[in-house]
């Protein structure tokens, strides 16, 4: 018999109806408002800079910020920091009817030439931070979709907007900068920017068939001596940066509509039904 242990019916319908209470409890907005489109961030900002520019309202539960704007078919959720937490919004959003998510987050430039304010498209992400060994054992790459990533690109590139792709390490050490073995061991393993939720998310996403990508923005260049990110660095990255970046999420999530449309390839949003149901013995 096949190791893969199968979810009965009831289990299946249990656990999604917990999954769809979980998420309204957790975002204080019910689950037939979120739109197919969801952009994940880090940021209240981003929700509120979305909410403002749309004239949508920003509405908060007991852990997340959202804002609808039915009109663009996209929903933004600040699911906050740290790969728990983005374990957690995937597990949620995955018994959604969301064709397609994307991460508006922040990452440590880990190239000399690399400037902040540019950005960066992970194609794939070294699994520091743990969590994604819940969804798969370690000999399982951790890859962005390809589709999501390649729009992600196609606008990047119409916009003539600067960006860098490769590899993060996403990690759960948030004051790894000072940690000379974690520092020899990033130049060891060679990856072009780190943060905390890649790996998670994009495991998360492959294991829910939730097509899901990351278009994150160099807000520090942690390996310079004087590039490591302060207060007053951050709130100038803010300030600076926010209202272009999601813009840019938006006009993804729009090309991705205008794809899946034309039944483009690299996307899985299949029924997990349908797809155990070909597992045979």
């Amino acid at each position: 018999m096949n190791n893969i242990t199968l979810q009965t019916e009831e289990e299946r319908l249990l656990q999604e109806k917990i999954a769809r209470d979980t998420l309204e409890r957790y975002s204080g907005s019910p689950v037939d408002d979120f739109q197919p489109y969801v952009m994940l961030t880090n940021f209240s900002r981003y929700v509120h800079y979305f909410a403002e520019s749309r004239d949508v309202p920003v509405i908060e539960g007991s852990t997340f910020k959202v804002a609808h704007s039915p009109k663009e078919r996209v929903t933004i959720l600040d699911f906050k920091i740290g790969s728990p937490a983005a374990a957690l919004v995937v597990d949620l959003c995955a018994f959604l009817p969301i064709r397609a998510a994307l991460l508006l987050g922040m990452c440590g430039g880990l190239r000399r030439h690399y400037t902040i304010g540019e950005y960066f498209v992970p194609i794939a992400s070294i699994r520091g931070e743990g969590t994604s060994d819940f969804y798969f054992p370690s000999e399982v790459p951790s890859l962005a979709n390809f589709l999501v990533q390649k729009i992600v690109t196609n606008v990047l590139d119409e916009t003539q907007t600067p960006y860098h792709i490769g590899i993060t390490h996403t990690t759960n050490k948030r004051f790894w900068e000072f940690d000379q073995d974690f520092r020899t061991r990033l130049k060891v393993t060679r990856p072009q920017a780190i943060e905390m939720e890649c790996a998670t998310l994009f495991m998360g996403g492959y294991s829910h068939k939730l097509p899901l990508g990351a278009l994150l923005l160099i807000s520090d260049l942690p390996l310079n001596h004087d590039g490591i990110k302060t207060k007053k660095s951050s709130e100038n990255v803010f300030n600076t940066y926010t209202g272009e970046h999601v813009e840019k999420g938006i006009q993804v999530m729009h090309a991705l509509d205008i794809a899946l449309k034309h039944e483009a390839k690299g996307i899985f949003r299949g029924s997990r039904r349908r797809f155990e149901s070909t597992i045979t013995d």
